[in-house]
This record gives C-alpha cells, structure tokens and sequence, in this order.
C-alpha cells in the first residue's frame, strides 16, 4: 500500500464508522494526526478511542459537517493541536431514496445541505489554510458510482455525487498553482455497517459485481491513501471508480 507522510495532519468528515472511519484508521496507523468529525459525537468518541488505543493521534470535532461554524471548528482544531492541514477529506454524505415524482423538498434540502454545502465549504476552508502555509497539500471528495450510472430512486443522491465529480475536476485546476491536488473517489456497492443491515446485501452485489463481491471500506481506504500520497503527486481533478467493474456493466439492483 502506498504510504502517506508521517507527521502529516487529516481532517475526516463522517468518520465514525464505516469507510471515514476506516480511512482515518489508516491513516492514523501511517502516523498522521486525525481530526476525526462525525454528527454523533458518542460515535465519533468510540472510534476516536479505537485508533488512539491502537496507538494513533486523534482529536474528536462533533457536529454537523455541513454547518460552516463546524467547518471552522475544524480547521480551527487542526491547527491548534497539530499546527497545520495537510489532507482534507470530505467524507460525509447521506443517502436517501426516493421516486423523483413524490420527493419531497425537505429530504432534497437536507441532501444538498450535508453532500454538497459540506464537501464545498470544507474543501474551501482547507485550502485557503494550505494555500496561508504554502506548502501545498490534497483534498479529496467522497463521490459514487450512482454520479456515474443511472441506479433505481435514487435521482437527487445521484445528482449531488455527479456534482461531487465536477467540483474535484474543477478545483483540481484551480488549486494546481498552490501545490494542492483534488481528486474524488466514487465507491460501488460497499459493506458498511448501515449496508450490511439488508442481509441480502452480500447475495445481491456477489452476482451484481464482475468481481463477485461487494467492495470493504478497505477497498476505499486503500484508493484513498494512495490519492493522500506522495505517489499521486500528478493526479489532480480526477475521479477513482471503486466498484467492483459494476460501472463497466451496470446491472440495477432488482
């Protein structure tokens, strides 16, 4: 796997569980300093005290992430603590199904408020912080296959994690002359804990999947780092399909 830079500080959104947390895990494992939000702040605590009793640095901000006071809480932790932003990853993202006929204003609000206005202000707030440090950094945005390909009810999520795709390519030439790449990853089918709640997740991604089975938050996380890493230095602006080849084929759930 390749590895990130020691010493190196991450801000995670949405990182008590799942594909955040795992993402925050590694990282941590690799010896960088997580500032690790969540909007359930016992969760984030629980996840924050699996890394630190593994050995790793993290400090909890809980709360809303689409919510520009949290933003800045974050940031504002980040250099407080550890004295600087190196990664920000937007993370956080809700999912809501829904017939385009009958949804409803409220659940769109919603929708857009947590994957668009969070993964905006907190890659905005980042990098005008890396952009005062100068020394470059990376931003990376939590997309989906359902921003590629067309997915049964789910017409509103999909259109915020298009336009998670399009802010990444957009801001990966902005941000090129400050040193900053911004790329996003568009995970497939994934086991998670909220996933796995349909026990028939595993069975219908298996026969889904060219690869047959579903994606682990390891899957990810791995995508994630190499992006983090020295590695990808000339990867900007782009968009890392994790799916299994799901894309390639593009079968609905039935």
């Amino acid at each position: 796997m390749p590895e990130v830079e020691k010493k190196k500080v991450a801000i995670i959104t949405g990182a008590a569980i799942g594909i955040g947390f795992e993402i925050a895990r590694q990282l941590a494992e690799q010896g960088a300093a997580v500032v690790l939000n969540d909007i359930d702040e016992d969760a984030a605590k629980r996840a924050a005290e699996k890394i630190e009793n593994a050995g790793g640095r993290v400090t909890v901000v809980a709360g809303d992430s689409s919510d520009l006071i949290v933003i800045d809480q974050m940031v504002q932790t980040a250099i407080e603590t550890y004295g600087q932003i190196d990664y920000a990853i937007a993370n956080a993202g809700i999912t809501t199904f829904g017939d385009f006929l009958s949804y409803p204003l409220e659940q769109f609000q919603q929708l857009v408020n947590v994957n668009l206005q969070g993964t905006f202000f907190l890659a905005q707030k980042a990098a005008q912080q890396l952009i005062k440090q100068g020394d470059g950094g990376r931003i990376l945005l939590m997309s989906s296959v359902t921003g590629h390909q067309y997915h049964p009810d789910l017409a509103a999520y999909g259109m915020s994690k298009a336009a998670i795709r399009m802010l990444a390519k957009s801001l990966g030439v902005e941000l090129a002359p400050h040193g900053i790449t911004v790329n996003a990853i568009s995970p497939g089918a994934t086991a998670t804990e909220r996933t796995l709640s349909d026990p028939s997740y595993n069975e219908i991604w298996s026969k889904l999947n060219p690869t047959g089975r579903p994606g682990t938050v390891q899957d990810v996380a791995h995508a994630a780092l190499f992006l983090l890493s020295p590695h990808a230095g000339q990867i900007t602006g782009q968009t890392l399909v994790v799916d299994g080849g799901w894309t390639a084929v593009s079968p609905p759930p039935e």
